[in-house]
């Protein structure tokens, strides 16, 4: 079994690990998380409702902050319903193919609702409340992700629809303290078999004990060697010039070198939240 993990690690990571003291059973638990990919290629045939009831199921049962359970699964079933918020999200191609959408929403509102219950002053109104809420929704992705993936579908988180606040709060209903933190494509893959995207060196993003600032210079060079070029067009070119070899830097600096979401901030205060 060690080998099968190993191979996949150096695919990921560029290094193979010592495994002679994990067992087989707990090398095949994470042999599919480790090699998981995203999909963005789906088969024509529908995910059952079955299939999304069990994945918000998974999703609901990861941990959540003391209990506080500050997430919210949305499935979207109707078709028309689905189609609009597919248009929200983009002209891309595999996203208007995607056969379902599940949205994963922060929700602080039941909280409120609870000390208005037992007549009780909400005394924590301040960023961590936000914060708590918004981690609660992203484990709770990950672990639908996970559960997904399990079932033999395929699936990519989409963060666009943070680009879309106001319009999917009005299309959903959403009320003040529930926002979308991510929507969740999921179909049954085209290729079986997804393509192992490398990440950077476990030496970079790995700590022992303490924080170690890892020189960056050497970071990029060891990862985007590994990793080879970019695909697809340089973002920004009438910015930032075109690129021969296209790394992953590059991109990614290109991307975050341009204003996004600026108006992030002043939503979530509208919808009740503050962050001092």
């Amino acid at each position: 079994m060690s080998d099968e993990l190993n191979e996949i690690m150096r695919a990921r990571f560029g290094e193979a690990l010592d495994l002679a003291e994990v067992s087989d059973a707990a090398q095949a638990a994470v042999t599919g998380i480790i090699g998981r990919g995203s999909c963005r290629a789906f088969r024509a045939e529908p995910v059952s409702e079955a299939h999304l009831r069990l994945i918000a199921a998974a999703s609901l049962s990861a941990p959540s902050k003391s209990d506080l359970q500050q997430r919210d699964v949305i499935l979207l079933l109707d078709p028309a319903r689905l189609a609009r918020v597919k248009a929200l999200l983009g002209a891309q191609e595999w996203i208007a193919k995607a056969p379902a959408l599940m949205l994963f929403c922060a929700n602080n509102r039941r909280q409120r609702q609870a000390h208005a219950h037992w007549g009780r002053d909400f005394a924590n109104d301040h960023l961590d409340a936000f914060f708590n809420a918004s981690v609660d929704a992203g484990i709770g992705l990950a672990t639908a992700i996970s559960a997904a993936e399990a079932m033999g579908l395929g699936c990519c988180p989409i963060s666009t629809i943070r680009n879309h606040l106001a319009e999917t709060r009005d299309l959903l209903g959403l009320p003040d303290h529930v926002f979308p933190v991510a929507a969740l494509a999921i179909g049954w893959p085209v290729y079986p078999s997804p393509r192992v995207t490398p990440r950077l060196a476990l030496d970079a993003t790995v700590h022992v004990d303490a924080y170690r600032d890892a020189p960056i210079d050497a970071v990029l060079t060891e990862y985007e060697a590994r990793r080879g070029g970019m695909t697809g067009a340089p973002r920004n070119p009438d910015i930032y010039g075109s690129a021969e070899p296209y790394s992953w830097s590059d991109d990614k600096t290109r991307q975050y070198g341009q204003p996004e979401r600026a108006d992030f901030g002043a939503f979530i205060r509208q919808i009740g939240y503050k962050l001092d």
